[in-house]
């Protein structure tokens, strides 16, 4: 019998899952790699603070930026946060078992934000608000006594635009999520390494990947928070019309301040006619072109403008 054994062949359904795994994990990787490139997120001797919630994003930003490390052409630390914050039956030892079995430096903070969201917000009320809050706070100062230089929080490209419609509908804002921001008391660097990530990708990630996933029972009891309500809108239209989505987050990087209607964000008393072309000057008057769309397509009736329309002849 030869000294090592041969190994077990894996069988045709656990090669189609290891298969999409590496297919999955690539592009993941990709997007968080592009993220990083576009907004300079990590520099080199960063100290990078990964905030762990025991949600599928923070376990699979953590998962990324590991992998990521290793092969990066800077060198940077990764140590993970975990906020304990008494949740009721929440339990404690599911992320100090993982991060311990990684192997990367970690800690877990205890404060008791639960008991006082609970007694300062009504019963019913939302209490995200207050809670996102305190944990900021608190994270904050973790970050200055661990010596961190960047704090990474785990949002994804569908939070940047569920929080793009929230200030829209409820707001009167045009103004989503940040990858990239600093902090109002101008001392903390955040990053969202994930913002080019779409939630469907890391929800099959993390499934695939079997993260020990850690339900929030505080937020999680509000079934119609309005997030949930515009997450749910975004869901339907990507299930409903692939590529809506995308065509969103890069209209976020593609804003033309003279097409929009602030006053301090372009000169509109200012503005005269010249005698030279004007960029961007009427092109938002002409037509979008759409892919082909079936006839129950919401955008299918658009007809191209004429020139009664581009004149103000015809509304």
């Amino acid at each position: 019998m030869d000294a090592v054994a041969s190994k077990t062949p894996l069988t045709e359904a656990e090669q189609k899952a290891k298969h999409g795994l590496d297919k999955l994990s690539k592009r993941l990787r990709h997007a968080v790699g592009d993220a990083i490139n576009d907004f300079g997120m990590i520099e080199q001797g960063d100290r990078i603070m990964v905030c762990m919630s025991g949600g599928k994003d923070s376990y699979t930003m953590l998962d990324i930026l590991l992998g990521l490390q290793k092969s990066a052409p800077i060198d940077f630390e990764i140590i993970a946060v975990n906020l304990d914050q008494k949740q009721p039956d929440f339990p404690e030892q599911v992320l100090p078992d993982y991060l311990s079995a990684l192997g990367v430096e970690y800690r877990i903070i205890e404060e008791d934000t639960y008991s006082i969201v609970k007694r300062v917000i009504t019963e019913g009320k939302t209490t995200c608000g207050l809670c996102s809050r305190l944990r900021r706070g608190i994270l904050y100062r973790v970050a200055d006594e661990l010596g961190c230089t960047k704090i990474a929080l785990g949002h994804h490209r569908d939070d940047i635009l569920e929080t793009l419609f929230l200030n829209m509908f409820h707001g009167g804002r045009l103004k989503a999520m940040p990858p990239k921001l600093v902090s109002d008391d101008g001392r903390h660097m955040v990053i969202r390494p994930l913002a080019y990530c779409r939630e469907k990708d890391i929800e099959r990630y993390a499934a695939l990947r079997a993260f020990p996933i850690i339900p929030c029972n505080l937020c999680g009891s509000q079934p119609n928070l309005q997030r949930e309500v515009v997450g749910q809108m975004l869901k339907d239209w990507d299930k409903r019309f692939p590529g809506r989505l995308e065509t969103m987050f890069r209209s976020l990087q593609n804003i033309v301040p003279s097409h929009l209607a602030d006053p301090k964000r372009f000169d509109f008393k200012g503005l005269a006619t010249q005698d030279a072309p004007f960029e961007d000057g009427d092109t938002a008057f002409d037509a979008i072109e759409l892919p082909a769309q079936s006839p129950d397509h919401p955008f299918a009736a658009i007809s191209i403008l004429d020139s009664r329309d581009r004149t103000g002849g015809c509304h």
